[in-house]
């Protein structure tokens, strides 16, 4: 390997290093996904950590390397999320003065997380790079040590710590799928991997929005693209380190679209009993979207973060629960007479359904006076189930499914 400041050994060093201040996460056979999917699937669990995301062995292995001087100088970083925490815990836990400088866009709660671990948290910019010009420049006009979330050999060490432990725990993995955002976890993990085991597959994944490392890898001009669920690893651009890393490990990058990641939130969720943010559920995405390719392997998914907004978990579960069939959405125009409702109502019952709203416009939504317009929200078991209710309720009425 071309890079003598990422190897095996600096990576073992950083465990020892890190190991008081960071959990050494579970890895865990997960027998829903592996059902569903065909593949003999092991989750890594750094969820788990006490910030709710990898990023605390990357923070915790650069800070604890900084010299003395260095501490006393104190530390900036620039992050709208896990690494804001990451910084802020670990400066904590050593004695050292934190700036953790966050777009204003971001949202209180990550704020307010940050602040708790006892970090100075500056708002600045409407962009991450914005954000991290301004880190840098408080880095140079008042001599604080800029601590990156991705390009530092020591963030990258540290971040391979995952795969170390991994991989002593189930050592015959077949496959590794991780995440990519800037670079640091999927190649800190390539290196602890494919020293342990050659021939293991280490494969990272993004989102088809935010294609930075595949992008990279073929030698084409950034670019991004809008909103995503996965925005942890939504970035433009990746570390040159990772990227020079990854181009000499000759490392794959497979694409998931957005539907995926939500997918995968909710396989989590409900089968693995598993929260996960967007960025910390692309690998099982990955899985989702290759099944063929990877039925009968051993692979190892990290679920890297688990920091989602309750809103947003709660949206992606209806969202899965309706893509599902498990509900549904009917529309019926119906005559607007006694009775209707309770017919329609015991139609949805004897076929074992479960009324979870109903919508009744009769004023201004129907071009008759003597017809009403209704839409009603129905749980069902599955998609068989979700079919058998509609007919029951098409042999008297007209139904449109939403």
């Amino acid at each position: 390997m071309l890079f003598e400041s990422v190897t095996l050994a600096a990576i073992r060093e950083a465990a020892e290093r890190i190991r008081p201040n960071i959990i050494r996460t579970p890895a865990l056979a997960c027998h829903s996904i592996s059902k569903h999917t065909g593949a003999k699937v092991t989750l890594k669990l750094d969820n788990l950590q006490a910030t709710g995301a990898f990023k605390e062995r990357g923070a915790a292995n650069k800070l604890a390397l900084l010299t003395a001087e260095e501490r006393a100088q104190g530390v900036v970083a620039m992050s709208a999320g896990n690494h804001a925490q990451a910084v802020a815990r670990h400066a904590s836990l050593l004695g050292i003065a934190a700036t953790i400088v966050m777009p204003r866009f971001t949202p209180s709660t990550k704020v307010t997380r940050t602040a708790s671990w006892g970090a100075n948290v500056v708002l600045h910019g409407e962009m991450l790079a914005e954000a991290s010009a301004h880190a840098r420049h408080l880095a140079e006009t008042e001599g604080l040590i800029f601590i990156h979330p991705y390009d530092d050999p020591a963030i990258i060490a540290g971040q391979g710590t995952l795969a170390l432990e991994l991989l002593e725990d189930v050592p015959d993995l077949d496959v590794l799928l991780i995440p990519v955002g800037g670079g640091g976890l999927l190649t800190g993990c390539a290196v602890a991997a494919k020293a342990l085991k050659p021939a293991i597959e280490v494969i990272g994944v993004e989102v088809e929005s935010y294609p930075a490392m595949a992008l990279a890898l073929a030698g084409k001009a950034p670019w991004t693209g809008g909103a995503t669920i996965a925005e942890g690893i939504a970035v433009r651009d990746i570390g040159q380190l990772p990227l020079a890393i990854a181009r000499d490990l000759g490392l794959e990058i497979i694409l998931v679209p957005e539907h995926a990641v939500e997918s995968a939130i909710a396989l989590l969720a409900e089968g693995a009993k598993v929260v996960a943010e967007g960025a910390g559920a692309a690998g099982v995405a990955a899985l989702l979207e290759n099944q063929a390719r990877f039925a009968g392997k051993k692979i190892g998914i990290p679920i890297c973060g688990g920091n989602i907004d309750s809103r947003i978990l709660s949206t992606v579960l209806v969202r899965a629960l309706l893509r599902d069939g498990r509900l549904l959405r009917l529309h019926m125009e119906i005559p607007d007479r006694p009775g209707v409702l309770a017919d329609i109502s015991g139609h949805i019952g004897r076929s074992g359904g479960n009324i979870i709203e109903v919508s009744h416009q009769r004023l201004f939504a129907t071009p008759s006076v003597q017809a009403a317009e209704l839409e009603v929200m129905v749980e069902a078991r599955d998609q068989q189930h979700a079919q058998d209710i509609t007919t029951a309720l098409e042999e008297t009425y007209t139904v449109r499914r939403l």
